[in-house]
């Protein structure tokens, strides 16, 4: 029997990438074969797993070192608005977000069709906000994974997305979503027109993608998951517990002081260490606590020459590797980072700064999984506070514990696996 090929499709960003490619490993087990296309700013990335590459031009094209640059650059032009209130940031750096995303739709369809001619899939798996119309139209059934927050799916009773808003503040909501749809309103307008080129029917104001038809994956797990008016239907959208991918083992160093102390990790993510100044602050807080840490700082290693001795940096590490082995986590409410401190039962403390980041954080303190803490505005006793808590609270313990178990018996990648070999079956 003919081997079937699967062609996933994330967003050029090393979350949604690394998710999806968990669920390709899992999917090649069961002997179908997974290629992936790719901004080519992300080149290498899914060779460097075993995966053949097939480039779809995001943008007008540019020296590969900018490529690559491009959403780095991007975030780091919008640090001042990092210490905004979500609702502040949709006239900046959501409104742009947007404008930006409308182009790759744009762009990508100059490419996608003869890509997809190419590569023949059988199955197309999408991980991103924006519809590609050239998958929907391609033939073949097309997953959506959302590894964003789930309330990427919109419902009444749940906060807008990208809002980090309390499920009870409900007049927050309709503010949030009247200021979203004025501010954004002439980009979706552009969208649409660009739908409606390329054979599409118009989107609903404010909405940017569609649900398959064929099957919706949620990365979000139970314990987290929004109480909705309208409930997904399961046959076509399955909530899977996390999708934690296998990464490379990793040994915790000896530290100069404090090796008997609990073990802090502090990361905010691939496009976050450009935020050196709050970094430095949250080094020079855990320097006088008694733990020690490990902090992701990016690129950044040579602006941190005076390090406590509690305190370990590095560039990047095997993130769910490292969160198996700590006892708490600072983190910015990336859905990676937020799910893999379920799946390893990790009390977490959420310091958002832009999109679902703000949702993510919310749903840690109002699940009882950790807490939120505004990025800019804490003092260091409120810091050490927080730390205490998640490290001494036996009723967030437990309800970690209980989330960890539930969370590792479903083993998200090679549950996708499954169900994207059932739509198969069934194309």
């Amino acid at each position: 029997m003919k081997q079937k090929v699967i062609a996933f499709f994330p967003e050029a960003a090393y979350g949604p990438a690394l998710n999806s490619v968990g669920i390709a490993q899992a999917c090649e087990a069961l002997g179908h074969k997974a290629v992936f296309l790719t901004d080519p700013g992300m080149s290498g990335v899914y060779a460097g797993y075993g995966f053949e590459e097939h480039m779809v031009n995001m943008s007008a094209p540019m020296p590969a070192e900018e490529m690559a640059r491009y959403w780095v650059d991007f975030i780091n032009g919008h640090i001042p608005n990092f210490r905004k209130a979500p609702l502040d940031q949709i006239d900046n750096y959501v409104k742009e977000c947007w404008a930006a995303i409308v182009e790759t739709a744009k762009w990508a369809q100059k490419d996608l069709p003869a890509v997809l001619d190419k590569v023949q899939p059988d199955l197309i798996c999408v991980d991103n906000v924006i519809l590609f119309p050239a998958i929907k139209q391609y033939g073949k059934p097309w997953v959506r994974i959302i590894s964003c927050s789930e309330n990427e799916i919109e419902d009444p009773d749940i906060p807008p997305h990208l809002s980090g808003m309390s499920i009870d503040d409900k007049a927050g909501h309709a503010r949030f979503r009247q200021r979203f749809e004025e501010v954004v309103g002439p980009i979706h307008a552009d969208f649409n027109q660009f739908l409606q080129a390329h054979g599409e029917q118009p989107y609903p104001l404010g909405t940017f993608f569609e649900a398959s038809p064929y099957m919706n994956l949620l990365l979000y797990p139970d314990a987290v998951k929004f109480e909705r008016r309208h409930p997904l239907p399961p046959e076509r959208f399955h909530y899977l517990q996390g999708c934690v991918r296998q990464d490379t083992t990793y040994e915790i160093p000896q530290f100069k002081a404090n090796n008997d102390k609990p073990l802090l990790y502090v990361s905010f993510g691939s496009l976050g260490s450009g935020d050196v100044e709050l970094l430095q602050r949250l080094i020079n807080a855990v320097g006088k606590l008694p733990y020690r840490a490990l902090f992701n700082v990016g690129e950044h290693l040579d602006e941190y020459p005076n390090l406590p001795d509690n305190v370990l940096i590095s560039n990047w590490f095997p993130q769910p590797s490292v969160i198996a082995q700590v006892d708490a986590v600072i983190h910015h409410g990336g859905n990676n980072s937020f799910t893999e401190c379920l799946f390893f039962g990790k009390p977490a403390i959420v310091m958002s700064y832009v999109w679902d980041g703000h949702d993510n954080a919310m749903r840690a303190e109002e699940s009882g999984h950790g807490f939120k803490l505004d990025r800019y505005d804490w003092t260091e006793a409120q810091l050490a506070q927080k730390l205490a808590a998640c490290l001494n609270d036996p009723a967030m313990r437990q309800r970690l514990q209980h989330t960890s178990v539930h969370m590792q018996s479903r083993k998200g990648p090679a549950d996708a696996a499954d169900i994207l070999d059932k739509v198969l079956n069934h194309a």
